[in-house]
């Protein structure tokens, strides 16, 4: 934890200077950081709890939330929420008291913070700097009726260099998780259409992993691994209309990179996320509710009454698709390796969940499901699950073959399909989420059906960015249930 500390001697009787600090939404119209601000929910601009919202006049948005408020100590506290730069658990105490006499006040600011490892010189020097004495300074032109023109304030100041110092997860050759390694990157400045993120979460998958192995060979030895993140805007190249600095977004799309605490990207690739949706939720979440958007809307278009297979049901984007196939009317039968993960399946909307290794898993699918066999299977396993799939499909069913988390299933004749007629799938990601229409498309979907609560996102397993290489043998052994996440 930082602490930067600040204090000044002010020229005015305490009153006055209490005056103007205790309104937390005066700002506006005193500091010149600040284009325009306002207390969310229309709240007292005094009420502990209340949040004010505010846009730099250098771009970016800022939210704080008021912790404490005492008139009696002429003090309060409060805590960034949102800002565009890394600020991790800010909490800021600001105390007044006289100065021998009522005509001068003495101000205090103290502010404690977490800043990443890469950025803690910048952040330390910019808190000091364009917080604490630029606020000072603020204060004191407000108080003597300064109202000549001031040097704004932009936030950050280093974020206005050519390059950034950041961190970057590179592959070093194919192969296991210590093939992974945490290097010093500088990032550039974005370029035309692009937007440089301000990374606070980063999702794994298992595409991650065939990327590692060279299954997929999307990543070369000496690039970064990852397809999903969030965080927040903090500079854009030339023609960027989407997005600007602030913005809270998160992006699940190639090319991969996002084992980083900053990089570049398309900006038209990224979504703005919804006040209710926090970073860490959404990079747990949007690769996988997009593969699952596609899956029962777009690959198989789920109806009501329609039995599902669901393999690796406890799994990240199991639990998703169990939830969202629930709530659209389906019976869910869940196949998951432990008695661990049958529970969390059963959590996650399954109405049965059995154990892969169950020798009357065939017979108790086709109980549940009137003897007919299930509608579609969803299966992300590959060659230990493809032949007890095509067993449990009923005729004219379809197979989803959509990962192949235990090894490619080889060639195969079509022949085996035609005892049922079944219809095979293997959709591929990008076919589905490659333009900014589609995009839209598909989260337009994730986001309504986690307001109206069809999915519900449990908390993802978090790892540092450094602990990388514990989190692929985690997800590779099969010892997680859910998403995980890293945190630069």
């Amino acid at each position: 934890m930082a602490v930067v500390r600040g204090s000044t001697t002010i020229a005015a009787p305490i009153e006055r200077v209490w005056a103007l600090l205790r309104d937390f939404n005066g700002h506006e119209s005193w500091h010149p950081a600040v284009e325009r601000s306002r207390i969310e929910h229309e709240e007292p601009a005094d009420k502990v709890g209340a949040i004010r919202h505010f846009r730099l006049r250098g771009g970016g948005v800022i939210r704080e939330q008021l912790l404490s408020l005492s008139d009696r100590d002429r003090s309060f506290r409060y805590f960034i929420l949102e800002a565009p730069f890394a600020l991790r658990n800010y909490v800021a105490e600001v105390k007044l008291r006289p100065v021998t006499s009522d005509e001068a006040t003495y101000c205090d600011w103290r502010a404690e913070f977490e800043p990443p490892a890469a950025e803690r010189d910048a952040l330390l020097r910019f808190v000091r700097e364009d917080i604490i004495a630029a606020g000072f300074d603020a204060i004191k032109r407000a108080l003597a009726g300064d109202d000549s023109p001031a040097t704004p304030v932009h936030a950050p100041a280093y974020a206005q260099a050519s390059g950034r110092d950041a961190v970057a997860v590179f592959l070093t050759r194919y192969g296991g998780p210590e093939a992974l390694e945490l290097r010093p990157v500088k990032v550039p400045n974005p370029g035309a259409g692009e937007a440089r993120i301000l990374q606070s979460a980063i999702g794994v998958n298992f595409i991650d992993v065939y990327c590692r192995r060279g299954s997929f060979t999307m990543v070369a030895p000496g690039g970064v691994l990852g397809m999903e993140g969030a965080g927040v805007v903090e500079s854009t190249g030339a023609g960027v209309a989407n997005v600007g600095p602030g913005d809270r977004v998160a992006y699940a799309c190639a090319p991969p990179g996002a084992y980083a605490s900053l990089r570049n990207l398309r900006a038209d690739m990224l979504v703005k996320l919804p006040t209710a949706v926090s970073e860490t939720q959404a990079a747990a979440l949007m690769l996988k509710g997009i593969t699952a958007s596609f899956l029962l809307h777009d690959v198989y278009a789920v109806k009501p009454r329609d039995h599902l297979l669901v393999h690796a049901a406890a799994g990240g984007v199991g639990q998703i698709l169990c939830r969202w196939a629930k709530a659209l009317g389906a019976t869910v039968i869940g196949v998951v390796s432990t008695e661990a993960k049958a529970a969390v399946a059963c959590r996650a909307g399954c109405d049965l969940a059995l154990l892969a290794s169950d020798p009357d898993l065939v017979e108790r699918v086709l109980t549940v499901s009137g003897g007919e066999g299930v509608d579609v299977v969803y299966d992300a396993v590959g060659a230990d699950t493809l032949d007890l799939s095509l067993t449990c499909l009923a005729l004219r069913g379809h197979l989803v073959s959509f990962g192949q988390a235990s090894g490619n299933v080889g060639a195969r004749s079509i022949d085996e399909l035609a005892s049922r007629s079944v219809t095979l799938s293997r959709p591929s990601y990008a076919h589905y989420s490659d333009t900014p229409e589609k995009l839209a498309l598909q989260t337009g979907r994730l986001f309504k059906a986690l307001a109206s609560g069809a999915i519900r996102l449990d908390a993802p397993r978090v790892y540092p960015l450094a602990d990388v290489a514990r989190a692929h043998a985690d997800l590779e052994g099969r010892r997680t249930t859910g998403a995980i996440v890293l945190i630069p």
